[in-house]
């Protein structure tokens, strides 16, 4: 049976979830400690502070005080937790086959193939951080795609990810947001802001996404050593010399996550790890994959 870990965007993370499964496991204390080194240099460089002492610290910030911070801090903060799961469940017993990266999880899964150098990773993941717009932001809707764009009429507003047949998040403007939440509350659908005060997969993007691969480009990328399955592309990255402007269409290209779970599962039966310190994504998952078992940082309880 094939082992896959799942790798989530933003919307679903928080520091203190980390700090509580890390307390009683010393080797994933260690491993952690390695990659928040990396994550650091990397804040360093973007004139951000440290994040290896406060998301590791006794005390992190909860997810809003996360998200409200300088640009990039978040996204270092999650990157670094993600790669902290992926390293422990291997390290466990639990290793991956193939990879799915998912939004700004797609960062997170092409480094721990190896196509980017723990630091580098960072870099990247600091970098999205510094060009997603914070004049708008995600709004979950309780509805499949066609459902939401019977009554979805605002140019602005994007569907940003499909994560089941039965939940999409949109994207855009705030004030549009607002006005398709009450579009939809009309429609008996449940609408609920994402607590993040930034977009993406929206076409406003699109020049964000070019200096994005520019960036990326710069940087050296090696051939994956495991699969790596793209939620936004639905296909796996092959040739390193595709990987930055691939990378840097994540940024407008909407997120089909079911047909993504199918690709990279085979559509069979697999086991399935969210790789961060949230539910939500192996929510979908099990939802999407009925056959599937679908494990969270709360299942690694055998983890050291």
């Amino acid at each position: 049976m094939r082992t896959l870990h799942l790798f989530p965007g933003q919307g679903d993370f928080e520091l203190r979830v980390l700090r509580d499964w890390l307390a009683t496991r010393s080797t994933a204390r260690d491993l952690a400690a390695e990659v928040f080194a990396a994550v650091d240099r990397a804040a360093a460089e973007a004139g951000l502070p440290a994040i290896g002492p406060i998301a590791l610290g006794t005390e992190p910030p909860d997810g809003r005080e996360s998200v409200d911070g300088p640009p990039g801090a978040h996204q270092l903060a999650l990157f670094g937790a993600c790669l902290t799961v992926h390293r422990a469940a291997a390290a466990s017993g639990r290793a991956p086959d193939r990879l799915l990266g998912v939004s700004f999880g797609e960062v997170g899964a092409l480094t721990a193939a190896g196509v980017f150098e723990l630091t580098d990773g960072a870099r990247i993941a600091a970098e999205v951080g510094r060009l997603l717009p914070r004049d708008g932001g995600l709004t979950w809707i309780g509805a499949g795609e066609a459902a939401v764009r019977e009554f979805l009429d605002e140019p602005d507003v994007a569907i940003a990810c499909v994560n089941s047949r039965t939940e999409c998040i949109l994207a855009g403007p705030v004030p549009a947001l607002e006005r398709v939440a009450k579009l939809a509350t009309a429609h008996g659908l449940p609408a609920v802001r994402v607590q993040v005060p930034f977009y993406a997969h929206h076409p406003a993007l699109i020049p964000a996404a070019a200096t994005l691969a520019a960036f990326v480009r710069d940087l050296p990328c090696h051939p994956p050593n495991l699969p790596v399955y793209s939620a936004a592309h639905l296909r796996t990255y092959q040739h390193p010399s595709a990987v930055p402007e691939l990378l840097g269409e994540c940024l407008t290209r909407p997120v089909r996550l079911p047909k993504a779970l199918r690709l990279a599962s085979g559509n069979r039966p697999a086991v399935l790890l969210e790789a961060g310190t949230g539910s939500a994504l192996g929510r979908s998952a099990r939802q999407v994959l009925p056959t599937a078992t679908v494990l969270s940082l709360p299942d690694l309880g055998s983890t050291p």
